[in-house]
């Protein structure tokens, strides 16, 4: 506290002044100090609320990004299926057109007549067979070509 010094009428006026204005110039300061800060506030609240903003289009985006890796791997499973699917297809035709073949060579040395019935209706099968197959594979190459497609399309989204 200051000590002012007393003069005929009271204190000295321009001690009192000059103790007032320097009064007044530490108020200013104070109050220039508080408005800078708080606008350093808004500004650190902006930057929060921006990045606050940002991490929830991330988390948005890992979101996504999981549903496409739950998507693909869905998609990879199905191909996996149709292929493994295709080979036990193509397996068992062999197989079976095969047993068919061995079962007409046998029948062949009893009765010819009936051997080679048995032989056009073998091949006959067989055709058929391969037909399928043919259709099989045509049909399962363009289930992947439309998966793959399908993949493409994921990809050129733009996330």
């Amino acid at each position: 506290m200051e000590k002012f010094n007393r003069t005929l009428r009271g204190y000295d006026p321009e001690e009192v002044n000059n103790f007032l204005d320097e009064v007044i110039g530490r108020v200013e300061k104070l109050v220039t100090d508080v408005n800078a800060k708080n606008e350093l506030l808004k500004e650190k609240d902006e930057q929060i609320k921006m990045l606050e903003d940002k991490l929830e289009e991330n988390s948005s985006l890992r979101e996504k990004v999981e549903q496409y890796e739950r998507m693909e791997s869905t998609l990879n499973k199905a191909i996996f299926m149709a292929q493994k699917t295709s080979d036990q297809l193509k397996v068992a035709a062999h197989r079976e057109s095969e047993i068919i073949l061995d079962d007409a060579k046998k029948n062949a040395s009893r009765i010819v007549n009936e051997a080679l019935l048995r032989a056009e209706k073998i091949e006959n099968d067989a055709s058929n067979t391969k037909r399928n197959v043919n259709i099989l594979k045509r049909r399962l190459k363009n289930i992947i070509e439309s998966q793959l497609e399908i993949i493409d399309d994921i990809d050129e989204l733009d996330i």
